[in-house]
């Protein structure tokens, strides 16, 4: 009787901004670890997402997209980037099928090519809902020249819907299969290893960043000032307070972020309230202020703070 081998170890995917990288990640995970926004650059931080099946456990690092940074938070949020693909057992570069690929896909592919240390490699074509049938083809015909070009030798190539859940299944099992043999690293059921903080966190700037202007999304920071559970309730109806600021860079941005008459804020307090009540089975009072600090993407002590 032969005995199974289990496998473990790191996996991220790449992309330049809005190529679908958390949205596979989350639908990997079965639920939501990494924001997902139409807006660009919405990842910050290397967000872990844990499979954990039989055969074996795949964490999933969940890097911000890289691009040319205009900033420090920019320059530092590019150095995370590398730093993860450096570590990683498998990097899967996300080429989503609705765009042709362009000197960004391109750039991003070289950099890796010329990692000394050489993950495996997979291409995923990612958003095959948004096209037809012949336009997947086309893609995937683009994504081998892309590899003959930059003398990339794709271990495998998966097209896939992250949002149809089309093919999720085999973009785990293609990357679990390139995983060296090893132990379990986290308990069952964990799904990341993000404090619940920053989740929250994550959550209220996603719902944030839901319909404002197009110059906004990067000027917008979540702090968690306290999180404390209600002390006058029965052990059966819990309540947690959580009290947060939403950092803007600008008077102006926070007149958007309050909106008319708080407007804007309250329906922001809805929407983030029912994502983390789900995340964490308990229900929430969540409170909400707006605090302006001057230029935080380009200032050392507030990006400091602010935990980047």
């Amino acid at each position: 009787m032969t005995e199974t081998i289990h496998r473990s170890g790191f996996a991220c995917f790449v992309g330049r901004p809005n190529a679908g990288k958390s949205t596979l990640t989350n639908a990997l995970v079965g639920q939501k670890v990494a924001i997902a926004s139409s807006k660009p650059q919405t990842t910050r931080h290397a967000v872990r997402g844990i499979v954990t099946r039989d055969d074996g456990q795949l964490i999933l690092i969940d890097t911000p997209g890289l691009h040319r940074p205009r900033t420090l938070l920019g320059q530092r949020l590019n150095d995370v980037v590398r730093e993860t693909w450096s570590e990683v057992d498998v990097v899967g570069i996300c080429l989503p099928c609705n765009q042709r690929i362009g000197p960004g896909d391109r750039y991003i592919a070289s950099q890796i090519a010329e990692l000394r240390s050489k993950p495996k490699i997979m291409a995923v074509a990612t958003k095959t809902d948004l096209v037809s049938r012949d336009r997947v083809l086309s893609h995937l015909v683009d994504v081998a020249q892309l590899g003959e070009e930059l003398g990339i030798e794709w271990a495998d190539v998966v097209p896939c819907s992250a949002t149809m859940g089309d093919q999720v299944d085999t973009v785990a099992d293609v990357l679990m299969g390139m995983l060296p043999e090893g132990p379990q690293y986290y308990p069952d059921g964990e799904i990341t290893d993000e404090p619940e903080e920053t989740l929250i966190a994550e959550l209220i700037r996603e719902a944030a960043l839901e319909g404002v202007r197009d110059e906004l999304p990067h000027s917008i920071a979540v702090m968690i000032d306290e999180m404390i559970p209600r002390a006058d309730r029965p052990e059966d109806k819990p309540l947690l307070d959580v009290f947060a600021t939403i950092v803007v860079e600008r008077e102006s941005q926070k007149g958007i972020v309050i909106g008319h008459r708080g407007s804007r804020l309250k329906q922001i307090g809805t929407d983030a309230r029912k994502q983390i009540n789900r995340l964490l089975g308990t229900p929430v009072h969540l409170s909400l202020h707006v605090k302006v600090m001057k230029e935080w993407q380009r200032d050392t002590k507030h990006l400091n703070r602010l935990g980047f």
